[in-house]
């Protein structure tokens, strides 16, 4: 897993000759629906075992959540099921909505 910041994501995002990455939400639903990063996928980070088959174990993921915590644990479950290109976004949602997006709700 390599640790990628706000600004670093957004540089990507805006890059269209990049492969884009997959942005998976492990928050809870109740935190998706205050803020959320455009075209990110949310599954709950206890859904992720569950739900591996909705993901490319060969597309880059970038795994967010509020601080960083969840979506580091979310991308270390994902390394032992054999996924290669994780990211955790450092300092999550929260980083993103201060560094990147302020008029992004905060909680």
């Amino acid at each position: 897993m390599q640790i990628i910041t706000p600004a670093q994501l957004d540089q990507w995002l805006a890059d269209g000759e990049r492969d884009q990455p997959t942005l998976l939400d492990v928050r809870e639903d109740w935190e998706v629906q205050t803020c959320r990063i455009a075209r990110s996928k949310n599954v709950p980070l206890g859904d992720v075992p569950a739900r591996l088959n909705e993901l490319d174990a060969d597309a880059p993921i970038v795994c967010i959540c509020h601080h960083g915590m969840r979506s580091a644990r979310a991308a270390m479950f994902l390394e032992q099921q054999g996924f290669t290109r994780l990211f955790n976004l450092d300092g999550g949602i929260d980083a993103w909505a201060r560094e990147v997006d302020p008029s992004m709700p905060t909680y």
